[in-house]
């Protein structure tokens, strides 16, 4: 009998240890909290300007509208900070002539800084 009480207590003792290790690893993961890629969280910021701005009036994100779609530039122009820095230049002085005819307003009241969050949240919607 002492045989089989002995093996029983060292099964649940491995099965404890098991058990501690498995929980011990799970809370460890669990607990790690990451914080959003800087690139993610100007891109949320962007969204947001855009939606807050009156962009909308003459850009859709998909589909022409007065102007090209979000989409539609996204795909024209690679995302890197040379087109960044471009897009948000025409957003707050405006332009023509890059996509016909129709002007695009200027916008002085939105910052460099904030022109170039719009911008990498357009340049991120590249199908």
């Amino acid at each position: 009998m002492a045989p089989y009480i002995h093996k029983n207590i060292a099964i649940l003792f491995s099965l404890s240890l098991l058990s501690n290790i498995m929980v011990g690893c799970g809370t460890n993961n669990s607990e790690k909290k990451t914080e959003p890629a800087v690139e993610d969280t100007t891109i949320q910021e962007g969204r947001n300007l855009v939606s807050q701005s009156d962009c909308l009036g003459c850009h859709k994100e998909d589909g022409k509208l007065v102007g090209p779609s979000y989409v539609e530039i996204a795909n024209y122009y690679t995302a890197n900070e040379a087109n960044i820095e471009m897009l948000a230049d025409k957003i707050v002085k405006g332009g023509k002539g890059s996509w016909g005819d129709i002007p695009m307003a200027p916008h002085p009241n939105i910052s460099t800084q904030d022109a170039q969050k719009m911008a990498t949240y357009i340049l991120s919607l590249k199908k």
